[in-house]
Parts: C-alpha cells; structure tokens; sequence
C-alpha cells in the first residue's frame, strides 16, 4: 500500500505543510497548550522541548497490537518530554524526566530511513503531539531519500484540532488513547484541563481523516483509526462511558481494550490507583464493549 504523503509530497503540498506547521512554533500553538513561545528561537514550553526533538530510543517494536507491528515489526520513535503529566505513566523516565537525545529534522529522517531498511511495516511516532512540525520536516527529509511506509501517530489524544488537520494526508494509522471522560480524572491524574472535550474532537478528527481501521490480506494495518484506553482500577478512567462514546462514533470501532495497569511513577501517592489491576476489571470492560459493537484488538 502507498503512504498518503506521497501524494502530498508529489503534488508539493507536504513542502507547504512543512511551513504552515513551523509558523506554528514561532508563538507555539502546536498542541492545545498554546503556550505561546518562540521555539524557533530555542524557548520552552509546558513540553519542555525547543525547536530541536529529543528522542529516547528507535527500533522495531513487536510488543504493538498484531495489525500495528505485523510480522516484521513497527519503526517506532520514542519521542521525549510530553504534554501531559500522568501520575501513573510507565515511561516516566522518557515522558517526565526526558532522558533521551536531542536531533534535528535531518537526523530524525535518517532514523526514519534506517527503522525502513530494517524492515518495519511502519513508522510509529510515539508521544508526538508537542513535536509535529519537526516531525513533518523530517518526513519530507526522508520522503526526498526514499521513505514510503505508511506513518503511524501514537498519542494521547491531547492534540490540538488545527495541528490535527495539517497531518490531513500525511497521517496514514493514528493510534490514540482515550483515556477519560470526565474532567475532574484528567486535571487529577494527568495534569491537563479540557482533555475529555479535546480528546473527543481529536478521535473525531482523526475519524474523519482515515476512517476505521483498515487491514491487508496479511492482517498489517495500513489506514485508520485504533483507539486504546487503559483500564484503571476501580474505573477511574471512565470506562464504561469510554466505551459508550466510541461505540456512538463508528459502528465496529477498532478498539484495543488495555489490561496492562501498574501503578509506576507516582501512583502509590494515590491510593484510589495504588494497585495493580484486577483481571475483573478489564473482563467486565471488554465484555461491554463487545455487547456495544466495537471491534475488539488484542495485544
């Protein structure tokens, strides 16, 4: 299957996403913080990154659900820093404390190229919603030298809507997580406002764009949408209703129901979160979900 920025980059459009993204970081506005500095000019935001990206690591993943790494493996880029703060992250070390390296745009290209040659079925960008205009520059970097697979958009869903439509074209699979519905659990457990709201118009968006997802003959994943949403104990993440609003958008929704919960970071500090999951927990959530029609993606 060809990759949709082909196309763009065929037609010069992606050139022009290049600079429509990059006006965005002169008074940044790429993600729904709009915190408003200039990180052309080196400034740091709530995400903590300036014009240069740090990456923590890049090589195939074979622990994604089967459509996303397939039988080669997922290109994945594990992007440091992010834009929100969970108190029960799991890659706090790369999220929270930005271990990693930082790289320019030609240098991300190369890692794009070379997780290609290694002989991924994608490119999957992890934690990318605070550094899409360098990640769209560099695509067009690598697009130049030969990159053709399909790009995957790993986030969390906290994703500013105008940014969303400049990956219209460019963005072959997005992977989001849904991972609240109400508000009061976002400000507390990840430090962010409006997520519920910003989260919806992004899935939605990211619906529009690509539709559900969509399969080869060999079961690899090569456009649309899978939503996952962790389960957390006692339901803190609003699971049922999670499942109610994805089953409204699509009927037969790919959805990866996550059972994988451990309280790391600084989830011990909260007590209502401070075990692991129960294997109840998510049994009653993916048996709602499946009475709701949605497609259910296993591990």
């Amino acid at each position: 299957m060809v990759a949709g920025y082909l196309k763009l980059y065929e037609e010069g459009k992606l050139k022009e996403r290049v600079e429509l993204l990059k006006e965005k970081l002169n008074i940044c506005t790429v993600c729904p913080h709009h915190c408003k500095v200039n990180r052309l000019e080196g400034k740091k935001g709530f995400c903590k990154t300036p014009y240069k990206v740090r990456v923590a690591s890049a090589f195939l993943h074979r622990g994604e659900e089967r459509p996303i790494r397939g039988y080669r493996g997922s290109g994945t880029i594990f992007f440091s820093w992010c834009n929100m703060r969970c108190v029960y992250c799991q890659n706090y070390d790369i999220s929270q404390l930005g271990e990693g390296e930082d790289i320019g745009p030609k240098e991300l290209a190369k890692i794009m190229l070379y997780l290609q040659e290694e002989g991924a079925h994608n490119i999957n960008l992890v934690t990318p919603s605070h550094v899409v205009p360098q990640i769209v520059e560099a695509l067009y970097y690598a697009v130049e030298k030969g990159l053709r697979i399909p790009l995957v958009y790993n986030t969390s869903s906290y994703d500013d809507l105008e940014t969303l439509r400049l990956l219209e074209g460019i963005v072959d699979i997005y992977l989001p997580d849904l991972k609240y519905l109400k508000e009061d659990h976002a400000r507390e457990y990840s430090k962010v406002k409006n997520y519920p709201k910003v989260a919806k118009e992004a899935i939605k968006e990211m619906l529009r764009q690509v539709g559900n997802l969509k399969l080869d003959r060999e079961g690899v994943a090569y456009r649309g949408v899978l939503v996952r949403h962790l389960v957390l104990p006692n339901y803190i993440s609003d699971s049922f209703e999670v499942v109610d609003f994805l089953a409204s958008l699509h009927k037969g929704l790919a959805v990866n129901i996550m059972g994988q919960y451990w309280p790391f970071y600084k989830a011990s500090k909260y007590p209502e979160i401070a075990r692991p999951i129960y294997p109840f927990e998510v049994a009653n959530v993916k048996a709602y979900a499946k009475e709701k029609g949605l497609w259910l993606i296993e591990d």
